[in-house]
């Protein structure tokens, strides 16, 4: 039977996965947040731009009008161009300024993901049976319900805001026509902060959901962890059976070279360092091989065999094991001691002792 509880985080893997599938995180609520702000923005800002070019056009039309005695298709085609043209003008920079900023939030959000697998046509996108199911699934419910709150919520801004306008209306009567409008247009403006402010605490709340809900969808059963984990990286049984291999071989390649060794100091079974020192080549002894128990026992009968000088000097062959690798020279802190071996080779090489197991 599947394992079918997702309780684990989806891993790198998967989520650089579904991203090449174009499924990347956003919330579409702080898109339209921020693009209600820079429009509302632009507008406050380009409102005296926008009202003269109005009554501009309104002025010329109706001075055209004054003097116009027939109406033509020609006159028509030539008031709907001005029209045209005050509407291009006036609201092209508000809509190049709201598509830019919908891209860099989109991008913001996805990390300006660009997928060639959205392009690419899939049937259960035209399917009439998903399609119901998409619409009447309880994420689609879901977001009706907070639509409907977001609707409802605003019209009791409007309608609280409006109450406030009704008691001052009986004094607008007794203002100039230029006062009522720029108070007008306050308490709109008014209005259209209160909303902005209600939908960021939205946006606030949906960016948290459609994370939390992204990462939900993205989890993985444990199974699907090991799957993973055994195709990008191997599988944990061959790869314990190369690394063994690998084993074998460095410890072949290191016994090999014990023959060639000066000297091995023991402890007294534990450990085991053959040393290597060529006086015209090297600045210090070299380590050709050293082992732990079984391994040390090695060097120990391979060394027996090929006639290499032993000692016996527990601190000094731990020391060596811990603190030095194959091939390495000794470091300094061991010289003195290191040195007083190799007197002693030296020593016994003169006198033809091969071996010695007293030091």
């Amino acid at each position: 039977m599947a394992e079918t509880n997702k309780s684990e985080k989806a891993t790198p893997k998967k989520k650089k996965d579904e991203r090449k599938k174009g499924n990347a995180f956003q919330s579409r609520d702080v898109i339209s947040v921020v693009m209600l702000i820079v429009g509302f923005i632009f507008i406050s800002k380009m409102g005296g731009f926008i009202g003269s070019k109005l009554k501009g056009l309104y002025i010329r039309e109706l001075t055209h009008a004054s003097v116009m005695y027939d109406l033509t298709i020609a006159n028509c085609m030539q008031i709907l161009r001005e029209f045209v043209l005050v509407f291009f003008i006036t609201t092209a920079p508000i809509l190049i300024a709201l598509a830019f900023t919908g891209a860099v939030m989109t991008g913001a959000q996805t990390g300006f993901l660009v997928s060639a697998e959205r392009l690419k046509f899939k049937f259960n996108r035209i399917s009439i049976i998903q399609g119901f199911k998409r619409m009447f699934s309880l994420r689609s419910v879901v977001q009706l319900v907070i639509s409907i709150i977001k609707v409802a919520v605003i019209m009791w801004v409007i309608y609280t805001c409006v109450q406030d306008l009704l008691i001052v209306a009986p004094d607008m009567l007794n203002t100039s026509f230029d006062e009522n409008i720029a108070f007008m247009m306050d308490r709109m403006m008014h209005i259209v902060y209160k909303i902005c402010l209600i939908f960021v605490v939205v946006a606030v709340l949906d960016f948290s959901f459609q994370k939390y809900d992204y990462e939900k969808k993205l989890r993985m059963t444990k199974q699907e962890v090991k799957d993973e984990y055994k195709h990008t990286e191997g599988d944990p049984f061959i790869k314990g059976k190369i690394k063994e291999k690998q084993r074998k071989m460095s410890l072949n390649r290191m016994i090999q070279q014990v023959p060639n060794a000066d000297v091995i100091i023991r402890n007294p079974t534990h450990y085991a360092v053959a040393l290597k020192y060529d006086l015209e080549k090297d600045h210090a002894p070299i380590v050709m091989a050293k082992g732990q128990g079984h391994v040390a026992k090695r060097i120990i009968d391979i060394g027996l065999k090929h006639n290499i000088l032993i000692t016996e000097n527990k601190p000094l062959a731990k020391n060596l094991y811990q603190m030095v690798e194959i091939n390495d020279y000794i470091p300094a802190e061991l010289y003195q001691a290191v040195a007083e071996v190799m007197a002693w080779v030296y020593s016994n090489k003169k006198k033809g002792i091969r071996q010695h197991e007293d030091f």
